[in-house]
């Protein structure tokens, strides 16, 4: 029996783009201009993996793309709540949509800021506790037309919503992540093109990484200016483990020794010093093998996975790699909190596996000094999953997307144990 120490933290994660519905953005108007183009293009992207034929049809399907209402937990809310609590969940994490807070430059929408405030209220009213996102991805429409995170300006107004924010509900939070995975925005928005703006070029990458690792440490400042150190700001970053494909191979291993780090640590050293706590979105492994001549002029790396270890999305489980990556946390000596972890697999047949085995990895680096003391499963409902839409199925609860109607997972109810044990096996 793995126990963990007294007041760990359990629950689920979400985001407001892939779960609340009815939100206009950079997101929502990047859809509508490419769900055509995204279920002709679906064969050649996902016809390797091995659920194709049972997604193929969804897949192909243009309303596949269009967030649409989504799970409808913007008016869902409180029951799924009841469903986190029924679970043993005694945190979450959710992200507030600026562009609803501020759908026009300069003017705020007071429903929706009562709406969230709402939000906040029903978490604490079931004794889960929030962890509050500020920013997971998507942009008002107003701020895209300016250029997003290229643009230098982008900053100050954000800067202007999170105060905002902290003066309508500073003193109801405990818990801030500023950013979420900044390196995975700007390498599949700036880098591979997938997300919109779908630019290609390293160059505007680094410009946008660098705009929001800035922008998070300046929030940092802010948020404590505001309100003291009774609070604790993170952002999450986003981890991947890679190894060499071929493990004789001198190339293999520094192409994936340049992976780890460009990929992984670059944004930690930029925001050292701007965090009290370290927030980890950790999911799979890539074997990493040096080629001359990449998928795109710029690339050198091919990645490889195991397909007898995979998921619906086809990323290898390596559970022992988030054991890696909390040890290698504890130089920074700051508290760690598993902010996303999780798989897709519409059959809930390998789900309660991994979560067991991430969590018994997880148990074991705290056994050798990781301060870590949360953990959150992605993700509570079934979502609109960006570029891929409704197919993955990640949930804890499954979502009927014609219905709106719930069902927990049997999967979700081995997690409870574990949330109501404080330990597994």
């Amino acid at each position: 029996m793995g126990k963990f120490p007294d007041g760990f933290l359990w629950g689920a994660a979400t985001a407001a783009h892939q779960v609340e519905g009815g939100n206009r953005n950079d997101w929502s108007e990047w859809e509508k201009q490419n769900a055509e183009r995204l279920a002709r293009e679906a064969e050649r992207k996902f016809g390797h993996l091995p659920n194709w034929n049972d997604i193929k049809i969804q897949a192909q399907n243009p309303a596949n793309y269009i967030s649409s209402r989504a799970c409808d937990h913007y008016n869902r809310y409180e029951a799924d709540f009841d469903i986190a609590k029924s679970l043993g969940h005694t945190a979450h994490r959710f992200s507030l949509e600026w562009s609803r807070i501020e759908p026009e430059e300069g003017k705020w929408d007071e429903k929706e800021i009562e709406h969230y405030r709402k939000v906040i209220h029903a978490l604490r009213a079931r004794g889960i506790e929030p962890f509050v996102t500020l920013w997971h991805w998507t942009n008002p429409v107003w701020i895209r037309n300016m250029g997003g995170w290229e643009n230098k300006k982008t900053e100050g107004f954000f800067l202007r919503y999170v105060e905002k924010i902290i003066e309508e509900f500073g003193n109801e939070i405990h818990f801030w992540l500023v950013i979420n995975e900044p390196n995975i925005y700007a390498g599949m928005s700036y880098v591979q093109g997938d997300f919109p703006p779908c630019v290609r070029n390293m160059w505007r990458a680094n410009r946008v990484m660098q705009n929001l690792v800035r922008t998070n440490n300046r929030a940092y400042v802010l948020l404590h200016e505001k309100l003291g150190n009774r609070i604790m700001v993170g952002s999450a970053h986003n981890l991947i483990s890679h190894l060499p494909y071929n493990k004789d191979s001198l190339l293999d291993k520094l192409s994936s020794w340049f992976l780890n780090n460009v990929r992984n640590f670059r944004s930690f050293g930029w925001a050292r010093g701007h965090q009290d706590f370290i927030g980890i979105n950790y999911y799979h492994l890539e074997k990493i093998q040096f080629v001359l001549f990449g998928k795109r002029r710029w690339y050198f790396f091919r990645t490889h996975v195991n397909q007898d270890n995979v998921t619906d999305m086809n990323w290898e489980i390596y559970p022992e790699g988030i054991y890696n990556f909390l040890l290698n946390m504890k130089k920074y000596k700051l508290p760690i909190f598993i902010t996303e972890n999780g798989l897709a697999d519409t059959t809930d047949d390998r789900r309660e596996d991994y979560i067991k085995s991430h969590l018994q990895w997880v148990h074991k680096a705290i056994s050798e000094g990781a301060d870590v003391r949360g953990y959150l499963y992605w993700s509570l409902l079934d979502n609109f999953e960006w570029d891929k839409g409704f197919w993955p199925r990640f949930g804890l609860v499954e979502v009927d997307y014609k219905t709106m109607e719930r069902r927990i997972r049997p999967s979700a109810y081995a997690y409870a144990n574990i949330c109501k044990e404080n330990a597994v096996t």
